[in-house]
């Protein structure tokens, strides 16, 4: 629950994010009053009845921001079987067998697994064959698809088929896996846990884009989760009550207080790669399996436009999920014609042209470079040369788009560090990094991580966080990026703000 929002810190190092912003040489105190940063000096004289700390030398940076979780999955998957480790339908259904042998009267619940890099196909018929009476929901590390068994395609209502449910259909389906695991892990106290893991890693927010959820799901848990800043988003389905309610994209929710607000309106325009429903202008290099050889879009150009004009005029920005070269084309011309805002989610693949007009609209790259650790071998086998222009983080960058970074939990880890290593170093094993021509600075994706914040300075948000390390890392030499990348992985909070209140403390 919410505490003292008022706070003196002494003996801190501002770290420099800002562009052009040397930073402060020495030690400073940083006063926080209800909320706000109100002074950053030496000396400073504490309130009467306002808490101190010492920071005792320890760098300063604005709180984290990871604007792409699902937040109920994410809190979910801790429960779940790890198929990350399959490389092969029958690995995975070795995994779920031993799962199935060990507790025979449970559904299992699997995820992560990685199906395009298989060789074939799977079917139900052979899950079927390995988990007789056991419900079981095997569920894509990019959440675009999940292979079910009969028992449980028939359990969620789905009809039965010998192949997986995908994109629209497994969307719409997700809401009812509650009813097939019964306490669906995602009470307050489970997702107190998950507020308390994020502010250990320096998050003092995040956009939550859990599917078929609603900012209202969020006023009902905020007492007891009361924790960071959310910013609940909407879908499709729950838009007309959404502006029914006269909600806002900034606005308070109802019945909470100023860290939890409206949100987005999330549209899903096309797949992703794993599926290779992802919307490219040319097909994939396995065509020949597809029905659809470059993907395709989810919703025709005129829906699409249809829903961000709607949004627009509620008052509500649009993240537009665009993977593929032509769904990020596709958006963008929405944008352009409704004169909505917001945001591109993912742009894994874009044309350059595409990145000038991202820019020129004013709409954000919301981005996730963990992604490119995991996508790095499927993309250059089904997408080849057009690597080059996946995860482009450096022309974007160049180009004047804003930069905002996530995980897109639980397809990668909620976990800042992780993500900011993998645009600075483009690479999570022995091998160089990856396209390392479109990496960033420490500097760049640390400002591209604090929504908007990248100073610490009278005015700016009381959300701060205190690192035993700098993050910039000034100390290293700035061309070896893999000592770069391993350095920031290791990076955690000692301490964590949000609105004045202290929500971590290592120490």
């Amino acid at each position: 629950m919410r505490g003292v929002t008022s706070i003196l810190i002494r003996n801190a190092r501002v770290v420099p994010l800002g562009d052009g912003e040397r930073g402060v040489d020495r030690p400073v105190d940083i006063a926080v009053e209800q909320g706000v940063v109100t002074a950053v000096g030496t000396g400073l004289d504490r309130p009467d009845g306002v808490d101190e700390v010492d920071a005792g030398g320890r760098w300063v940076i604005p709180g984290l921001w990871d604007q792409h979780v699902h937040m109920a999955q994410w809190t979910l998957t801790s429960g779940r079987l790890d198929l990350a480790p399959a490389k092969s339908p029958e690995q995975a259904l070795r995994l779920v067998a031993e799962r199935v042998a060990e507790y025979p009267d449970l559904p299992v619940i699997g995820w992560g697994h990685r199906s395009g890099i298989w060789d074939r196909d799977v079917t139900v018929s052979e899950l079927d064959a390995v988990t007789g009476d056991t419900a079981v929901v095997l569920i894509s590390g990019d959440g675009h698809h999940a292979w079910l068994n009969t028992i449980a395609l028939m359990h969620l209502a789905m009809p039965v088929r010998d192949s997986v449910v995908r994109e629209a259909e497994w969307f719409a389906a997700y809401p009812r896996l509650a009813s097939l695991v019964g306490t669906d892990g995602t009470s307050p106290e489970a997702y107190r846990r998950t507020l308390d893991f994020a502010a250990a890693k320096g998050i003092v927010g995040f956009t939550d884009f859990e599917f078929g959820s609603g900012p209202m799901d969020w006023v009902e848990r905020w007492a007891g989760c009361d924790v960071l800043r959310v910013r609940a988003a909407t879908y499709d389905q729950h838009l007309d009550d959404v502006i029914a309610l006269g909600l806002r994209t900034g606005d308070t929710l109802p019945g909470c207080d100023d860290r939890a607000t409206m949100g987005p309106l999330k549209i899903i325009s096309d797949g992703s790669l794993n599926t290779r429903t992802a919307w490219c202008c040319e097909p994939y290099g396995d065509a020949h399996r597809l029905e659809y050889p470059a993907g395709q879009p989810n919703l025709s150009g005129d829906e699409l436009r249809a829903l961000l004009g709607k949004a627009h005029a509620g008052g509500l920005e649009v993240a537009t999920h665009a993977i593929g070269d032509a769904a990020v084309a596709e958006a963008l011309a929405s944008y352009a014609a409704t004169g909505a805002r917001g945001s591109i989610e993912h742009a894994q693949l874009a044309n350059r042209a595409d990145i000038r007009r991202m820019a020129e609209l004013g709409i954000r790259a919301s981005v996730q470079p963990a992604h490119l650790l995991d996508d790095r071998d499927l993309t250059e086998k089904i997408w080849g040369e057009r690597s080059e222009r996946c995860f482009a983080f450096r022309w974007m960058l160049d180009d004047g788009v804003e930069l905002a970074l996530g995980s897109d939990a639980p397809v990668s880890p909620l976990d800042p560090w992780l993500a900011i290593a993998a645009a600075v170093h483009r690479s999570d094993d022995e091998r160089d990094p990856w396209h390392g021509e479109q990496a960033l600075t420490t500097r760049e994706a640390l400002a591209a991580s604090v929504d908007g914040q990248p100073t610490v300075a009278p005015g700016s948000r009381g959300d701060l966080v205190l690192l035993d390390h700098d993050p910039l890392l000034r100390d290293h030499d700035q061309q070896d990026t893999a000592a770069l990348g391993q350095a920031l992985r290791g990076m955690g909070s000692a301490l964590t703000l949000v609105a004045g209140s202290v929500v971590h403390t290592a120490w």
